[in-house]
């Protein structure tokens, strides 16, 4: 068992356990969740400057932590491999905007419990295989499968399986879901990294066959992988590139300085405190957006010393946030305020007070007893316990580190002694996602699969249930509020930082690289220079 989701730094949700990504404007509310309203747009279009054809992008990344598996997959690397080869329903554009690809429209009935999705028609796999909707069913039957240990399941968790995809003719595709939800369309996008479309044959060979920009020409699990044009591609004159190429580096370090040195010319999963120093010198352009990543800090509500609120809150009054932006993040994140709502989601209140460091607070909540615990986590979260041990310190609390590997941290039985979801206190790194349902229903509902607080309180389980159904964002909002309230005031979770994403690559070969919230791959309009 993995983390729940960094895919900048290693993994996403999964058992599945993570899902990458994953924020959202809500373009006319995913299809204004009304009955038989449509959610359109155009494909995004060619780059402002008349692009020049040809040219080879080549790309550093970590070597993939496991097979590359469109099903299975979790990692960052893996995921932009296949990313460049096959596509989704619906792209995520960098604001979280839902952007047709394979799917024209969609449309909800039956008060937001069916949903129609018109297939693209013309599209072909790069092996001449037409796309069609019985296509788009078994790929998500796939998914649905339990066998298949699939990374999307936990994001369908109570609200689509197995059966509830259908095919009435060759260009439609329906989903029936076992309640309302109004932001489904973000399930089936790119914010479900595994919800991509693959042949129906597909058995999770190596052979990955996609209606993607480019085709995997070669791949070696010790050195990267090769890609070259898709001349079939169905977005017509993309891609510019004549081909990409991804290079594994064991280190970031290695990583960065192939950058630097011109052995590459862009990276997949950049670190911001790597390359903020780069900014503005050289040729090395460092592009950086908002994001919904998150390391939770999870505190056991049902067991000392967290059972207690008043020490819960204490620990939050005690940190000092943009000092943590600052440190792990290089200011590319945005401060947290200990719920779930990240500033790009639309429904997020703006009316709880901003959490802050006070010294007097955490006395006065304290009332003269002395706070001591463990804080549990793996390698990727040392710089950032770090920084919370030292933080807690000053404000008289003592936190002795208890560092694991991810093996152990992530292992054990998941029921009863995983580490990452039964210790008194614990970092996990979740990747951005793209609607807050997405946290909110595994981390923090009474029966969430990844509720590593054990909190439970009924008024936020009604106000999830409603949140997910509300067809206004009046509603929207008002089931926001409850939530995000109840998580400021109860404080099972602490988010101290929601991380921005950053990409550097070199500016002057190249133009149309972009960092994504949640560091996925679109080279489709890159074109060299």
């Amino acid at each position: 068992m993995d983390d729940p989701g960094n895919a900048v730094l290693t993994r996403l949700p999964g058992l599945s356990r993570r899902v990458f990504i994953g924020g959202a404007a809500l373009t006319a509310l995913l299809a204004a969740c009304g009955t038989g309203t449509t959610a359109q747009t155009t494909p995004t279009t060619e780059p402002a400057k008349t692009p020049k054809r040809g040219g080879v992008l080549k790309a550093g990344s970590p070597p993939p932590p496991t097979k590359v598996d469109p099903v299975t997959m979790y990692d960052g690397t893996a995921i932009a491999i296949v990313q460049l080869v096959a596509d989704y329903l619906i792209w995520l554009d960098k604001d979280f905007t839902l952007e047709p690809r394979l799917a024209e429209k969609w449309e909800t009935t039956d008060g937001g419990t069916t949903w129609t999705f018109t297939i693209r028609q013309g599209v072909t796999f790069s092996d001449g295989t037409p796309l069609d909707a019985e296509t788009v069913k078994a790929s998500f039957d796939r998914l649905l499968d339990p066998d298949s240990k699939s990374a999307a399941l936990s994001a369908f968790d109570g609200v689509l399986k197995a059966g509830g995809v259908a095919a009435p003719d060759t260009h439609t595709v329906t989903f029936t879901l076992e309640r309302a939800f109004s932001d489904f369309p973000y399930l089936v996008s790119a914010g479900n990294y595994n919800a991509l479309i693959l042949k129906k044959d597909y058995t999770g060979g190596g052979d990955i066959i996609g209606t993607g920009p480019f085709t995997l020409t070669t791949y070696d699990v010790s050195t990267g992988a090769v890609f070259t044009r898709n001349p079939t591609y169905w977005q017509e004159g993309k891609p510019y590139l004549d081909g990409v190429e991804i290079k594994f580096y064991a280190d970031d370090q290695a990583d960065l300085l192939a950058l630097q040195s011109g052995e590459i010319d862009a990276q997949i999963l950049s670190r911001p405190q790597l390359v903020g120093p780069l900014k503005g010198a050289g040729d090395i352009v460092v592009d950086q957006v908002p994001g919904t990543g998150l390391t939770a800090f999870t505190l056991r509500t049902d067991q000392p010393p967290f059972d207690r609120k008043e020490n819960r809150q204490a620990v939050a009054y005690a940190l000092d946030r943009p000092g943590v932006n600052t440190t792990i993040y290089d200011g590319v994140g945005a401060l947290g305020n200990d719920h779930l709502f990240a500033a790009l989601f639309p429904a997020a209140p703006t009316d709880i007070p901003q959490r802050a460091k006070d010294p007097a607070k955490v006395a006065e909540l304290l009332g003269g007893q002395k706070l001591s615990f463990d804080l549990t986590f793996d390698p990727p979260s040392k710089d950032l316990a770090l920084t919370l041990q030292n933080q807690l310190k000053q404000a008289g609390i003592e936190v002795q580190l208890d560092q694991r590997t991810s093996a152990d941290f992530y292992g054990g039985d998941q029921e009863k002694d995983t580490p990452w979801l039964f210790t008194a206190a614990n970092l996990v790194g979740w990747a951005g996602r793209a609607v807050p349902s997405q946290f909110i229903i595994p981390m923090v509902r009474s029966d969430g699969v990844w509720n590593g607080s054990k909190y439970a309180n009924p008024a936020l389980d009604e106000a999830a249930q409603a949140y997910d159904a509300a067809t206004t964002e009046e509603d929207r909002r008002a089931q926001a509020a409850i939530i995000a309230t109840a998580l400021h005031e109860d404080v099972p979770v602490i988010i101290s930082v929601w991380a921005g994403t950053v990409r550097a690559y070199n500016g002057t070969k190249f133009a149309g690289v972009q960092a994504h919230p949640a560091s996925y791959v679109d080279f489709s309009e890159v074109t060299a220079l």
